[in-house]
């Protein structure tokens, strides 16, 4: 009888042992787990960004391409002409626009933006907003700046994502149609006047490049990461809970109730 109860005692013990096993392990997994999610969010905003920033650099570097062909190869063959027409395409600012334009005619790339903004521009739908104006007034106060990006408002209450470069005038050929109107091609004096435009000289930072895309693109992205991901740790922590469990009572609590019983 003695024994019995000295058996029954243990038992207790060892249930309430497997009891506080539990709570401890139930702890750990519901702390572990917030504090995964913080961190995995963190880390997945982190390179949803960096990774949209990598497209953008990738976008920017190619529409300095088309600025850098137009300037060199389009416009010297047609510079004879612009006296009499102004053509729009040998303006490496309106080129990379209208290629851009055409880039996000695909459905995947439609919700990217890409403006040459300017605080003097030729083109009046190259003219800086507030925003835009700041973000210049950024690089033109520091030389050694290349690159701003972050998360902006705009004026209809959507936020998106924006990566912007400094636009410098770094050659002479843009001299020729920006530096003073009695030097500029007639027909570009006609079609936009003499007010805009002028005035530039060289390694004068004029605007910047702007791209941006909805804010969406790199929450969703962080979002969905996140959700599977945690889905797998949620698993894994619960897994390892439950064999803990099983194997305390297979082999310690259900042993010892054998013995009792």
């Amino acid at each position: 009888m003695r024994l019995k109860k000295n058996l029954f005692s243990k038992y207790h013990e060892n249930l309430k042992l497997g009891q506080k096993l539990t709570f401890i392990l139930l702890s750990i997994f519901v702390m572990g787990s917030i504090l995964c999610g913080l961190v995995l969010s963190n880390y997945l905003n982190y390179t949803s960004q960096r990774e949209i920033t990598f497209q953008a650099k990738i976008l920017m570097n190619t529409m300095n391409s088309v600025r850098n062909y137009t300037s060199l190869q389009i416009q010297p063959q047609l510079d004879d002409r612009l006296d009499q027409i102004f053509l729009p395409q040998t303006v490496p600012a309106y080129s990379a626009t209208e290629v851009f334009n055409q880039f996000r005619a695909s459905p995947e790339f439609g919700q990217f933006y890409y403006k040459e903004a300017t605080l003097n521009p030729t083109n009046p739908r190259d003219q800086a907003d507030d925003f835009e104006t700041q973000i210049i007034e950024q690089f033109k106060q520091s030389n050694n700046l290349k690159f701003l990006q972050g998360f902006r408002q705009t004026s209809n209450g959507e936020t998106v994502f924006y990566s912007a470069r400094p636009l410098r005038v770094n050659s002479s050929s843009c001299l020729e149609c920006h530096s003073d109107p009695s030097i500029a091609p007639l027909s570009m004096i006609r079609k936009y006047g003499q007010e805009g435009g002028f005035g530039w000289y060289l390694d004068k930072i004029v605007g910047a490049q702007v791209l941006s895309a909805p804010a969406s693109t790199v929450i969703e992205g962080a979002r969905q990461s996140f959700f599977w991901i945690m889905l797998i740790v949620v698993g894994i922590f619960g897994l390892v809970l439950f064999t803990v469990n099983y194997w305390l009572r297979k082999n310690v609590i259900s042993p010892m109730y054998q013995q009792i019983f």
